[in-house]
């Protein structure tokens, strides 16, 4: 039994650091994939069942902060797409060498491919699930964030409801699963979020979900309280509880509070929120 009943589900991205040539197609990928297997395994020894992940160049990029929320709350939103290149020593919006960046000597990353991305994607996958498996550790990718096509002049992998699928189907495996984010998911263009929560819910594939909501579609949307958006909560956790899904929910961004603690306050109240739309579905 874990510490005062208290058990790590799931831990959230790898430093860039760490994965920097597996992302920009470096000089020393597989040097990075080993330790970044290493981490797979030592997660795994922990009992830590999920490693959440974003396979990304530009990461969060482009949003602008806003009283948008329910009472001028401050929150953040998305006007227009962000075009400015990234320097190069730069990956996921993170400096991982900083001499580069400073000195400007590298210039920007160079413009590439849907398809050179998802061929990096498929060289991370083929070589990390197999590891992923044997330590009995999920690998659950975010989708991108803002999901558009581009974003600082760099293609995005998953930015529309289907291309999820794509990425499960590269390798074939209950350990290649899904990072569920409900307010990235709702700011696509396209798809039904209901038909899409039921389709990768039902396939089993999502180790756990952010649960937050917005108003609007990227490239202009705007973050809200979590009862205030577009997408139905309480539809959301009927479905959950119909197909008996059994991860993780956790909040995600939330508008901050005017108080002492703007965005503790603002995860609590989500936080509640959440426990309270769970227990009204299971009739409590």
């Amino acid at each position: 039994m874990a510490v005062h009943d208290l058990r790590l589900s799931a831990i959230e991205n790898f430093d860039p650091v760490h994965w920097h040539d597996v992302l920009l197609a470096g000089p020393k990928p597989d040097e990075q994939i080993a330790h970044l297997q290493q981490i797979v395994m030592d997660a795994g020894r922990a009992g830590i069942q999920t490693i959440g992940y974003n396979f990304s160049l530009a990461g969060v990029a482009g949003r602008i902060p806003g009283s948008f929320a329910r009472g001028g709350a401050v929150s953040v939103g998305m006007n227009g797409v962000d075009e400015t290149p990234i320097p190069d020593g730069m990956v996921w919006n993170m400096v991982w060498d900083r001499d580069r960046v400073v000195s400007g000597t590298g210039g920007t990353l160079p413009e590439i491919s849907h398809d050179e991305l998802w061929n990096r994607l498929e060289y991370f996958l083929t070589r990390m699930i197999p590891v992923a498996e044997e330590a009995g550790v999920r690998l659950a990718l975010h989708p991108d964030d803002p999901p558009v096509s581009r974003v600082r002049r760099q293609p995005r992998l998953v930015w529309t409801h289907d291309l999820y699928q794509k990425a499960l189907d590269l390798v074939p495996s209950d350990a290649n699963a899904l990072e569920f984010c409900l307010g990235t998911l709702m700011e696509m263009s396209d798809g039904d979020i209901y038909e899409t929560i039921r389709r990768y819910v039902g396939q089993n594939r999502v180790a756990y979900i952010h649960f937050r909501n917005v108003v609007g579609k990227a490239p202009d949307y705007r973050e809200v309280f979590i009862d205030e958006g577009d997408l139905d909560m309480h539809r959301v956790m009927t479905i959950l509880h119909e197909l008996e899904f059994d991860g993780v929910l956790i909040p995600d961004h939330t508008p901050h509070m005017t108080c002492g603690a703007p965005w503790h306050a603002g995860m609590a109240y989500a936080m509640g929120y959440m426990m309270a739309l769970h227990r009204s579905v299971r009739g409590v």
